[in-house]
């Protein structure tokens, strides 16, 4: 068999048993924390931008899109849904290969299984399968993928929405390895999009192009033979160096998607420890005088940091979520580093851009990715410091259940008029769910609530 068939068949073999009790859980919790971002972005410009497209390009209405009243066709509800819940970069990561799974695999999964009629079991089992395959094919080509400037949420997320739509769809091995290879044929993205719309589109493009896929899969495409392997398929295109053996090696007893992670602040990941140090230190400058009191603030970090992160000056949000000196600066400032604090507002303030001026990056090459050290000089002389080791969120301080529901009832508090209670009720509740009429519901706002 070719490797686009094995990975088919290991699939198909994952789906047709219980997940594993470890694995449940965890993709309850992907799939919470996604769904809590998908909703906290729903009133967007981008997503508002989509679904008017939709309105005049789209076909029946059939598919919930988290956080709005509307519905929207399969294709396009998988598009708004996962660009919503990866435009504030708030949604989760995979630290090992920098993937955010959780966008595109939702995007597709959610569109397709209420689109069929699917059960909850089926759902939550086609996304976590949905995020494995994608994870497994970033290992595989990590790192050369990701430094070579492919935006690898994009890359590798259209084959786990391939996978989810395969399965949610019905389709037999064969046919899921057809779309599994013609998604191969549909990466997307670029790490020159970031700070930009392009890198939720990216997410929202591998979940509607996987989708699609599937559904092209009975006019057979493409063939399979080296679809996947080097050196001119997925694996070899698009990465100098990869490892094809990894993809499979383990599928279904070990899970990449045990290591997901949970993001605290609506940014790039690299950045938070240091975001946690400057938090940890925000009562000394509020006491010392705050922003006018700052006269040198010297950033040790991993060298990720000013490569993916390294904006000074952001102009808006989207760029602020590429600065990790800004998120450095409000953490000191506001003691904290929301959404609101990732804002236009806070990204053009002349207080905090006074303290992005005083930081300096020190680059440490020993210091691990979630690690980082904050250092304020202050006016008077003293100098206080913060070291985190291992930033929280991360494998080695994953967010609590209860770190994670609060996350989504702040993000849905907003948009729904139970601030995300039912949505955490239904997403417990969602291997017993015949149907997933109890999540579409909950993920509605009311109308005396619409925010869109």
């Amino acid at each position: 068999m070719t490797l686009v068939e094995q990975l088919a068949a290991a699939v198909h073999e994952a789906a047709a048993a219980p997940l594993p009790e470890a694995v449940r859980r965890e993709a309850e919790r992907s799939l919470l924390n996604v769904l809590g971002t998908a909703v906290g972005a729903s009133a967007h410009p981008l997503v508002d931008r989509l679904l008017a497209v939709a309105a005049v390009t789209g076909g029946p209405a059939v598919a919930p899109v988290p956080g709005r009243r509307e519905r929207a066709d399969a294709f396009y509800a998988a598009l708004a849904t996962g660009a919503a819940a990866h435009v504030d970069d708030f949604d989760d990561t995979h630290l090992a290969t920098v993937i955010h799974p959780g966008a595109s695999s939702l995007g597709a999964a959610l569109a397709v299984g209420a689109w069929q009629g699917r059960s909850g079991a089926e759902l939550l089992s086609a996304f976590a399968l949905a995020c494995e395959v994608q994870l497994r094919a970033g290992v595989a080509i990590s790192p050369a993928h990701y430094d070579e400037g492919w935006h690898i949420t994009g890359t590798c997320g259209v084959l786990g929405a391939a996978a989810a739509a395969s399965l949610l769809l019905g389709q037999e091995p064969a046919a899921s390895a057809a779309a599994l290879a013609f998604a191969a044929h549909q990466t997307i993205g670029q790490r020159e999009g970031f700070g930009t719309h392009a890198k939720a589109f990216h997410a929202g493009k591998a979940a509607a192009n996987g989708m699609l896929s599937a559904l092209l899969v009975p006019s057979r495409p493409v063939p399979l033979d080296g679809v996947l392997e080097p050196p001119g398929g997925f694996m070899g295109a698009l990465a100098r160096t990869s490892d094809p053996g990894l993809l499979l090696d383990g599928f279904g007893t070990r899970w990449e998607l045990l290591r997901n992670t949970y993001k605290p602040y609506p940014c790039g990941i690299v950045a938070h420890p240091g975001i946690d140090a400057a938090v940890e230190l925000a009562p000394q400058l509020a006491a010392a005088g705050g922003a006018d009191a700052v006269e040198r603030v010297e950033y040790a970090c991993h060298p990720l940091v000013p490569e993916l992160m390294g904006r000074r000056d952001p102009g808006d949000h989207l760029q602020a979520r590429f600065s990790a000196m800004h998120g450095v600066a409000v953490g000191l400032l506001d003691g904290r580093a929301g959404i609101p604090e990732f804002g236009d507002e806070r990204a053009v303030d002349p207080q905090v851009a006074r303290v992005r001026e005083r930081t300096a990056f020190a680059v440490r090459e020993d210091f691990a990715r979630d690690e980082a050290a904050v250092e304020v000089a202050l006016a008077d002389g003293t100098r206080v410091r913060a070291h985190v080791a291992h930033a929280r969120g991360s494998e080695a301080r994953p967010l609590s259940d209860d770190e994670l529901h609060a996350k989504v009832r702040e993000l849905a508090a907003p948009v729904l008029a139970d601030a995300g209670a039912a949505l955490i009720a239904a997403v417990g509740g969602l291997v017993a769910a015949p149907t997933l009429d109890a999540l579409a519901t909950a993920v509605m706002p009311q109308p005396a609530e619409v925010t869109a």
